[in-house]
């Protein structure tokens, strides 16, 4: 009896050591770049979701960066990742969509985005559904359209918050677009709703970029929760739009009328995913921005003069004032687009663009193998001194000369290759026209907050508060 249960021990210590080599050191046709697996399963997943710091790259980054160069591999969620702060592999990775990579994102994060979303989806399907979504926000729409509704609605947020003690800067930048682009994208309209969508996507973000254990009390349970309210409520619109047939002349409309064509992909839950992904990114990442950039412009008065000089010109040289920001302007505000680049740059507001592998990469001396995923870190690069002086100084001026409206190996604020940011140019826009506005027509002053964590993805733990008072009464 003895003998049997030392032999059945002897088995399972033998078994869990043959795994625990092959967790340790995951297959490889040729040399995996150095790095640690971290504990069996779990990995390092606890290190990246850590908080941080706001200013330099992330210390989960940086450490193994140090220790093991600008290519190391890790274990997250489970997964074998391979993290690159390297400009040439990122830019490698980003041309090989569709070859040997693919647009790739763990189960838990496709559960919160959507299992039918535009990240779902590869190849032609992927670039029929962005094509679709550039329809309402690409540069063709903003300069016909949705330029001229910013515009306005920038105008009324920013007098309505003149009369205020103080605002959040994020909290009302993202109440702005959020209401405009929710009535834009599917006639949505918060003050008339019975059921809040945004306090939906509030619980929604808390666990976006969190742990992925769905258990009641969890960030990531109160976000799949959020989400499940969030897609209730956009379920509802669509079911009484169809039953209807009341026509409302925004992209909703569109959709289920392409939905109806024979030789489409697009059905209710595509759609229902589409216009739930497409809210989020455009009213997160753009207050995000608008946040940053005024605790830029806090902080430096010089960039303030700069900016103000820019843009009082584009008045002095405009015949009505009222008339509002024409593309022209938009576009010749080079000054402002430098302060915006520099913003991205230095917020990393996307904290990592993943990727699968499907083949076998061999670059400088080490292989990425198929199966494995590869992580894009943004702030490896964008913070890094052999590619920008002095990276931590918020500095516009390093951008004279530079293209302004297009990412490069060493700025990949937006991504990069066949998958950039469809809404690169309507977050831009809305910031410039927010600038605009703000330093043509107000005078400002922080009252209080500014701090800014990382989870790894930003947070503002007591908001940006600010008063704003008219320049000319």
């Amino acid at each position: 009896m003895w003998v049997l249960v030392t032999c059945l021990v002897a088995l399972v210590g033998i078994l869990l050591s043959q795994w625990l080599q092959k967790w340790l050191n995951p297959k490889c046709n040729g040399r995996l770049p150095r790095g640690s697996m971290g504990l069996p399963i779990i990995g390092e997943t606890i290190q990246f979701f850590s908080p941080h710091s706001f200013y330099g790259i992330p210390p989960f980054i940086s450490k193994r960066m140090n220790k093991y160069g600008s290519v190391f591999k890790t274990s997250l969620v489970g997964n074998l990742v391979v993290v690159s702060g390297d400009s040439e592999l990122n830019q490698y990775i980003f041309k090989e969509e569709g070859k040997s990579v693919y647009c790739s994102y763990t189960e838990s994060a496709l559960k919160i985005m959507g299992e039918q979303s535009l990240l779902a989806y590869h190849g032609v399907f992927h670039k029929y559904l962005k094509n679709l979504t550039l329809s309402m926000i690409g540069p063709e729409s903003l300069k016909e359209v949705l330029l001229h509704e910013m515009d306005a609605v920038t105008r009324k947020y920013l007098h309505s918050c003149s009369s205020y003690a103080s605002f959040d800067v994020k909290e009302e930048s993202a109440n702005m677009v959020f209401e405009y682009f929710a009535k834009k994208l599917f006639g949505y309209e918060e003050a008339k709703a019975s059921k809040k969508l945004r306090e939906s996507y509030k619980a929604f973000l808390d666990g976006l970029i969190s742990f992925p254990l769905n258990i009641p009390g969890t960030a990531f349970h109160a976000c799949l929760k959020g989400r499940e309210n969030a897609v209730k409520v956009i379920n509802d619109v669509i079911n009484e739009r169809k039953s209807s047939q009341k026509l409302c002349h925004d992209f909703l409309d569109f959709l289920l009328e392409e939905a109806k064509s024979k030789d489409t992909i697009l059905n209710e839950a595509i759609i229902v995913d589409l216009v739930f992904l497409l809210l989020f990114a455009s009213y997160e990442t753009t207050s995000e921005a608008i946040t940053l950039v005024m605790k830029f412009l806090s902080d430096h008065p010089s960039v303030v003069v700069e900016l103000t000089k820019e843009h009082e010109e584009i008045l002095k040289n405009r015949k009505n004032e009222e008339l509002g920001i024409t593309w022209t302007e938009y576009k010749s505000m080079t000054f402002t687009h430098m302060v915006i680049n520099e913003t991205l740059r230095l917020g990393n507001i996307v904290p990592g663009i993943f990727r699968g592998v499907t083949k076998d990469i061999e670059m400088k001396g080490t292989t990425i193998p198929a199966g494995s995923t590869v992580m894009v870190c943004p702030s490896a690069v964008h913070l890094n001194p052999a590619k920008y002086n002095d990276p931590l100084a918020f500095d516009p001026w390093r951008w004279e000369g530079q293209e302004l409206h297009a990412g490069s190996k060493n700025f990949v604020a937006f991504g990069g290759g066949s998958r950039l940011c469809a809404g690169a140019h309507f977050a831009k826009v809305q910031v410039a026209v927010f600038l605009h506005y703000l330093v043509t027509k107000y005078r400002w002053k922080k009252i209080r907050g500014g701090e800014i964590i990382r989870k790894p993805g930003l947070v503002f733990p007591d908001g940006l508060h600010i008063q704003i008072s008219a320049k000319y009464k």
